[in-house]
């Protein structure tokens, strides 16, 4: 739970993969963020097939506070992650095939002004590098560039992980009662201040 953002795409054919390596390398060191260079050439440029190897290409890089941003390509140019890969690689199963090609990112610890950061990079990274490139942001920035409606809905977000957190230090769980009813309990408490 917390505020995260969700998007994929495929790199841009025409595009350089060491180039925007390169860029979003610099603008990591910029801010001190950690990151990480995966394979920085496609074995081709053949992104028309579903086929890919075990290698990453791209890098990824973790602001303070967030999850890791996965600027992370399969060698059939669609966007994924080494923990998508891992997971959904070699899953035979069509419903978990589609998850191998959908990243989702917490930025809910990292606040407000971290998030606006990186959809800018975003937008910028999609319009230079991407084709296809969809985002979900929970944080409305993205579709918005409403600084104020991204400012309220971090506030939403903190209000409500606070309000789990009090609930869970100051109720009890009773004897026997299993984890999913005391949560059910607990979530039934909050619901129930927060919309008296």
């Amino acid at each position: 739970m917390g505020l995260s953002i969700h998007y994929q795409g495929r790199f841009g054919s025409q595009a350089s993969l060491a180039e925007m390596i390169e860029e979003v390398k610099d603008i990591a060191e910029i801010y001190h963020w950690q990151y990480t260079i995966y394979e920085q050439q496609f074995p081709s440029n053949k992104f028309d097939t579903d086929c890919y190897n075990e290698n990453i290409f791209g890098i990824s890089f973790t602001p303070p506070e967030s999850e890791s941003i996965c600027l992370c390509f399969l060698s059939n140019g669609r966007m994924s992650s080494i923990a998508n890969l891992k997971c959904f690689g070699n899953s035979t199963r069509e419903d978990y095939q589609k998850y191998l090609y959908m990243i989702s990112t917490k930025t809910q610890f990292a606040g407000s002004a971290v998030h606006k950061l990186i959809i800018h990079l975003l937008k910028y990274i999609n319009e230079k590098y991407l084709q296809e490139f969809e985002l979900i942001d929970e944080g409305h920035y993205w579709e918005t560039g409403d600084e104020k409606l991204l400012h309220e809905t971090f506030k939403e977000y903190d209000s409500l992980l606070d309000s789990v957190e009090d609930a869970v230090k100051n109720v009890p769980k009773i004897p026997d009662e299993s984890f999913e009813d005391y949560f059910r309990r607990v979530l039934d408490l909050i619901n129930k201040r927060n919309n008296p």
